[in-house]
């Protein structure tokens, strides 16, 4: 995968990430749900971006080149 098409699979995640994180938010989850979603959620995305840093995710979806 070249750099840009990196840097563009990374801010199309990017994207996607944060209306998940908004939805999370907004959703009036009681707060011991809300802790396990948001940390769920976090270790996804800390999984994937490394993974994908390291070059062992493939996302056919965001297939740029």
């Amino acid at each position: 995968m070249s750099l840009v098409g990196l840097l563009i699979t990374i801010l199309i995640l990017g994207l996607i990430f944060a209306v998940i994180w908004w939805g999370i938010n907004t959703i009036a989850l009681p707060a011991p749900f809300k802790t396990v979603a948001v940390g769920i959620f976090v270790i996804i995305v800390v999984i994937v971006l490394v993974g994908l840093l390291a070059g062992n995710v493939s996302i056919p979806l965001l297939k740029l080149t």
